[in-house]
């Protein structure tokens, strides 16, 4: 049972959850352009589209994600390198030639690794939703917790995709940049990456002594759920302000 304690200090924490909200809103914490932004102003709707907001977002991890997008949206507009974004043209290539076109705008950082992660996806979209990944979110009826289910039930075709912060927040990204409307967004948690940590730890949503600890994306991820049970707020909703805040080094007082 809550203690009516801890019914006061999740208020405060709430409370804070909105002013952060609206400090992003007023823009005082920045993020006028994101990284995603970043991207070859495809038609939302479309097949092309989704895949280009996927196949990057498995290499997003221990990087800058402006670099990245960056880096995608050069290789998009190269015609000599655009066809990474073509899940059946990348099903035929050689190791050899996938790595050159990865590199070439440094979309992928690691040479071997990284070239087998974005083909082994390529294929799973190939093979298992007729080079569409629209079809995913379609056999799973736009449900965020069915789609999770499914990824992690086929954790080895989705390599990076199907962790919980990456999976996550590659959804809240299908959500911003596509047409794809989910049935229960509230079960996009945020994605728990270092600012988001840090940003949790300053408003009190974890301690100190639990930022450091092993189980930390999946303690925040559950306690931001806990918080916001019940609010006209989601978690993902508080996620880019969070970024943004502790990216910006907290300049803002909330």
């Amino acid at each position: 049972m809550q203690r009516q304690g801890d019914k006061v200090k999740d208020t405060d924490k709430l409370e804070k959850a909105y002013l952060l909200i609206e400090a992003y809103k007023s823009g005082k914490l920045g993020g006028e352009k994101m990284p995603e932004d970043e991207n070859p102003a495809l038609d939302i709707a479309s097949k092309e589209n989704y895949i280009y907001f996927t196949l990057p977002m498995a290499l997003n991890y221990q990087r800058n994600s402006y670099t990245l997008w960056e880096s995608a949206n050069k290789t998009y507009k190269d015609a000599d390198t655009r066809a990474v974004f073509n899940v059946e043209a990348v099903t035929g290539m050689s190791e050899e030639e996938l790595r050159g076109k990865l590199l070439k705008y440094k979309v992928a950082l690691q040479p071997n690794k990284q070239p087998i992660i974005w083909k082994t996806i390529c294929e799973t979209i190939e093979n298992d939703f007729e080079g569409d990944i629209r079809k995913l979110f379609m056999i799973n009826g736009y449900s965020v917790q069915a789609i999770k289910d499914y990824i992690a039930k086929n954790k080895k075709k989705f390599p990076y995709l199907g962790g919980n912060k990456i999976c996550n927040y590659w959804l809240y990204v299908i959500e911003q940049y596509t047409d794809a409307e989910f049935v229960d967004r509230e079960n996009i948690t945020v994605a728990p990456d270092t600012h988001v940590i840090q940003a949790s730890e300053r408003l009190g949503i974890i301690s100190s002594e639990e930022a450091g600890q092993a189980n930390v994306q999946e303690l925040v991820a559950k306690r931001w759920q806990e918080i916001l049970k019940g609010t006209d707020l989601v978690p993902i909703d508080v996620h880019t302000p969070m970024w943004l805040w502790s990216r910006g080094k907290f300049t803002i007082d909330i």
